[in-house]
């Protein structure tokens, strides 16, 4: 398994996430949104690509 990079898109989506949070306290709306977006898409892209490396390396050793 690549564990890399898997690991680094969960950090981009945590990452993007804070800013979301951090933003919208402020009061940066624009920001806000558009951070929270990408968390949520970095979020999804890591599921899917955690997914597709557990069947992989499940195909791998059968």
């Amino acid at each position: 398994m690549n564990t890399k990079a898997t690991a680094g898109w969960l950090i981009l989506a945590i990452l993007f996430l804070i800013i979301a949070i951090i933003a919208g306290v402020l009061g940066f709306g624009l920001i806000s949104g558009f951070s929270f977006t990408m968390a949520r898409w970095l979020t999804i892209i890591f599921v899917i690509l955690f997914i597709i490396s557990v069947i992989a390396h499940t195909i791998k050793k059968a």
